[in-house]
């Protein structure tokens, strides 16, 4: 089998695991209409259709079902004899693909990607922050980062730093002439700057004092998908801002913010890589664990 050929097979796993050419085409680092040349080629050559193909969606025939059965073990197979060329390097080579929530990204890895590049110059990490919840197995992550109460089933979850927090924020303009909140029922008096996930769904904002939890509904003149959005309408007095503290230390600091509930504000010490239990865990991984454990 020579290059072209493993090129092919690799370009139909991808397009198999997205079901798209556009995604399997940005995992690659390549254009759609080259994934899609690619594999109208491999299809030409075996003489077998393995995808259908319409305007809006993309799908495995029968025998394309098949074939990706078969190759997939194959293929993990290979990646596992590359990176047991590791054993014999200093330092691991390959790549390790990352999902992260786009929220947290900066504050987790902000001091962890330059020392873990330094110590692993064969190293490349490919960070996918998103705050989409995303099946690490279905889009061909090797490993994700989240908060243990949202892990999916049969993963292997190790412990990492930091410890984060929210805080609720407002800014000197919006709380003048009202009552600071003191318990989390207080909100309801306030304008609140909601947060919308990706799926549609509004959060609730979550509080913890003294083993009592405690959910509110929040209602505001305006609703956001983007943490940094939501700290600027703080800033600029549209309301109560329920954020990673992290993101509002400076303004804290300065007095452009003022934190409220902060009893209420309990860290979060939940934090976990997670990879599936079934997949070989590489060199470059396990570096990749080792740094976030250390929790530079």
């Amino acid at each position: 089998m020579h290059g072209t050929e493993l090129a092919e097979l690799s370009a139909f796993l991808a397009v198999a695991r997205y079901r798209s050419f556009k995604q399997a085409a940005v995992e690659r680092s390549v254009a759609a209409s080259a994934i899609s040349h690619t594999i109208r080629s491999l299809e030409e050559r075996v003489g077998v259709r393995l995808f259908h193909r319409t305007t809006r969606s993309v799908s495995l025939t029968e025998a394309g079902e098949r074939f990706l059965s078969e190759l997939h073990p194959a293929f993990g197979q290979i990646e596992k004899a590359l990176d047991s060329l590791n054993s014999f390097r200093g330092t691991p080579f390959g790549t390790v693909r990352i999902n992260i929530p786009n929220s947290i990204a900066p504050f987790v890895l902000h001091d962890v990607m330059g020392p873990l590049l330094k110590q692993n110059p064969g190293l490349h990490l490919d960070i996918v922050a998103t705050d989409r919840l995303v099946d690490i197995v279905e889009e061909g992550f090797d490993a994700g980062i989240r908060f243990g109460e949202r892990l999916m089933q049969d993963m292997i979850a190790v412990h990492i730093k930091p410890t984060l927090r929210f805080s609720v924020v407002g800014s000197p303009d919006y709380l003048k002439g009202r009552n600071i909140p003191l318990m989390p029922g207080d909100l309801r008096e306030h304008s609140c700057i909601r947060y919308r996930y990706p799926s549609g769904a509004i959060y609730n904002w979550q509080f913890e004092k003294d083993g009592e939890a405690v959910d509110v509904e929040v209602n505001g003149p305006i609703t956001l998908d983007n943490q940094e959005l939501m700290v600027e309408a703080a800033l600029q007095g549209c309301g109560l801002a329920y954020v990673w503290d992290n993101r509002v230390m400076h303004h804290l600091a300065s007095g452009a913010l003022i934190r409220c509930l902060d009893d209420w504000c309990a860290p979060d010490d939940g934090l976990f890589l997670y990879y599936p239990s079934r997949r070989y865990l590489s060199a470059g991984l396990r570096a990749v664990i080792d740094m976030l454990k250390a929790g530079f």
